[in-house]
């Protein structure tokens, strides 16, 4: 099979460079993007490293989830830096009890969503709908918006979208005696 532009060494020779010069505009795009999104994220507080920072704002907040009605740890030395290679961030854990500890260079307008997504934690998986979150045991109209407050203890109650509940209940009849 011939393709387009193939046959006649004329358009060969045209079609090669066509093809040469929008692989040097496309890569030459993503170059610039990445390096003008890092200029512009620099003093993003939800995507740099504090290794380097003096941060004397500092919060204590703790999380307890629930998934599909069962309790879910929250790791240990999520975003702390521990590891090699690795930075320590702005919202991160040190134990696996559920604390969480916040430090930046000045306040700043936090929520409990902006944890989950640094942590990763598979929102899109779960049932919004079924989902709440509660401050201090209050339930939150905010959902993950819900700001954090120095000391809050936050829950977050989540269903997953194939969580089946009619396995929870028992539907079969009851036997006589």
């Amino acid at each position: 099979m011939k393709y387009p532009g193939m046959g006649d060494p004329y358009k060969k020779k045209k079609t090669i460079r066509f093809l040469l010069i929008s692989a040097i505009i496309a890569v030459s795009i993503g170059l610039g993007s990445t390096v003008i999104q890092s200029q512009l994220n620099q003093d993003n507080p939800l995507k740099v490293c504090i290794d380097d920072r003096e941060t004397p704002y500092k919060m204590k907040v703790t999380l307890e989830l629930i998934i599909d009605g069962l309790p879910t740890p929250i790791p240990a030395n999520i975003n702390a830096g521990l590891n090699e290679g690795e930075c320590k961030r702005t919202m991160y854990t040190l134990t696996d009890d559920g604390t969480i500890y916040v430090e930046w260079e000045e306040d700043y307008s936090w929520e409990i969503g902006h944890f989950l997504w640094m942590w990763d934690f598979p929102l899109r998986d779960m049932d919004q709908d079924k989902s709440t979150f509660y401050v201090n045991d209050k339930e939150s109209s905010q959902f993950i918006n819900t700001p954090l407050q120095d000391g809050y203890h936050y829950k977050g109650v989540f269903t997953t979208k194939d969580y089946d509940s009619s396995k929870d209940k028992d539907f079969l009849p009851e036997l006589e005696k």
